[in-house]
């Protein structure tokens, strides 16, 4: 073999090797990111499964609150009847809306 392909050889050797630990590299990097977003995943899910739990919260909070606004809106004691009948009448604007709206 001539001096000039020995050359040429050990430079392919090079780039070889060079090309051979870039690859090993850029799988390192490829692991950590998969195992990085796995856990990106996994955190999500746990968010969101708070979320749902809080929503059910909320919405059992809101339910207590309107339940109690609705009490409050029909106790009445002598001195409070006017305020109590503006009460019922101010809901049932309400649902006078509601249910226009509906119907359009």
């Amino acid at each position: 073999m001539s001096e000039s392909y020995k050359v040429a050889l050990e430079q392919h050797k090079g780039k070889i090797e060079l090309l051979i630990s870039k690859y090993e590299q850029l799988v390192a990097v490829n692991m950590r990111l998969r195992e990085n977003l796995q856990e990106c995943r996994q955190e999500l899910a746990e968010k969101e499964q708070q979320i749902r739990i809080y929503n059910i919260r909320i919405n059992e909070l809101e339910q207590q609150i309107d339940k109690l606004q609705l009490t409050g809106a029909f106790k009445s004691s002598a001195s409070d009847i006017k305020e109590a009948k503006q009460n019922i009448t101010r809901l049932v604007r309400e649902i006078d809306k509601c249910i226009a709206l509906l119907n359009d």
